[in-house]
C-alpha cells in the first residue's frame, strides 16, 4: 500500500482500501490564464506519482506532447476573453462527462476580469496596443457563463493538496464538500497572528476556507481568490476594516481583484446576500 492508501495488485488492478478504483481519462485545458494552476499540479513532487496513479492523462500540454480528445473529465483553467475560446470550451463540454472550473480565472474571471471595470478589452487594447489589432471579446467572463460547470476548484493558484483530495473524491464517487466557514477559522487553527493586529488588511473574515490560510501564514493579507464563504457578512467586513483604519476603497480594491465577490459589488451593495 502506498502513502495515499492505494494498492496495486500484481495483475495491475488498482484499488483504494480494497475497493476497485477506475482511472478516468482526464484533460487539463487552458483558456486565458497564466497556466499557474496547472503548474501547481507538478510543483509538489512528493505526491505527483500518487496523483498520476489516480487518473489517466489524455491531454496536458504542460507535461506531454501527446494529445487525445478522448477524456471523461476536463479541468479547464482560465477565463473566456476570445471567441475561439468559447468554441474550444463548448467542444470540451461535449466530450467530458464532468467539466471542472480550475482556479479563480475559470471560476470567477480572475484577475483578467478587472478589464471589465475599465471599459473592457476595447479600451484596454487601445491604451496598451494603440491601433494594433487585438483578437479579444468585449469582456472577460468565467466558464460558467457559457457552459454548465459540474465542479469548481477555487484559488489563485489552486492548492495541490486540495486538488488531490477532490480528484480522489471524484474517482471514488464521493461527494465533494466545500468548507462552509471563512478563512479566519483556518488561520486561527494554524495559530497565525491576526493580520489586522499587524496593520495589514485581510479578506479572511468573508473568504471561503480551504487553502490552509496560505497567504496569511506568510504575513500577506487575503485578497479573496477563493470567493465568498457561505453567509459572508460583507457589511461587518467594512466595519472591521474601518475600525482598523483601512478606507473603503482599499477594501473594494481587494474585493474586485479576482471576481469572486462580484455578485455583491455589481449591485452596489455591501450587505449580505
Amino acid at each position: 500500500m502506498n502513502e495515499s492508501g492505494r494498492n496495486i495488485r500484481p495483475g495491475g488492478e488498482r484499488n483504494y482500501l480494497g475497493v476497485a478504483v477506475p482511472r478516468p481519462r482526464v484533460a487539463f485545458l487552458e483558456l486565458t490564464s497564466c497556466e499557474g494552476c496547472q503548474l501547481q499540479i507538478l510543483n509538489r513532487e512528493a505526491g505527483l506519482f500518487d496523483f498520476l496513479d489516480l487518473v489517466e492523462i489524455a491531454d496536458f500540454r504542460e507535461v506531454m506532447t501527446e494529445r487525445s480528445e478522448d477524456y471523461e473529465i476536463a479541468f479547464v483553467e482560465g477565463c473566456i476573453s476570445r471567441d475561439d475560446e468559447v468554441e474550444r470550451l463548448r467542444s470540451a463540454r461535449e466530450r467530458a462527462s464532468q467539466l471542472v472550473a480550475f482556479g479563480s480565472c475559470a471560476c470567477f474571471g480572475g484577475v483578467n476580469q478587472l478589464v471589465n471595470r475599465i471599459g473592457g478589452h476595447g479600451r484596454a487594447g487601445k491604451v496598451v496596443y494603440g491601433d494594433f489589432p487585438v483578437d479579444a471579446r468585449g469582456v472577460s467572463e468565467p466558464v460558467s457563463s457559457f457552459v454548465q460547470v459540474d465542479l469548481f476548484i477555487y484559488g489563485c493558484p489552486v492548492r495541490k493538496e486540495e486538488v488531490e483530495k477532490i480528484v480522489t473524491d471524484l474517482v471514488l464517487g464521493r461527494p465533494v464538500v466545500y468548507p462552509s466557514y471563512p478563512l479566519c477559522m483556518e488561520c486561527k487553527a494554524e495559530e497565525n497572528i491576526c493580520l489586522f493586529d499587524l496593520g495589514e488588511p485581510c479578506l479572511g473574515p468573508v473568504t471561503m476556507a480551504g487553502c490552509g490560510a496560505w497567504c496569511p501564514g506568510n504575513r500577506v493579507g487575503c485578497w479573496g481568490c477563493r470567493g465568498p464563504a457561505r453567509d459572508a457578512n460583507m457589511e461587518q467586513l467594512f466595519a472591521v476594516m474601518e475600525r482598523h483604519g483601512f478606507p473603503a476603497d482599499m477594501v473594494m480594491e481587494r474585493l474586485e481583484c479576482f471576481g469572486g465577490f462580484n455578485r455583491y459589488l455589481d449591485r452596489g451593495s455591501t450587505g449580505t446576500g
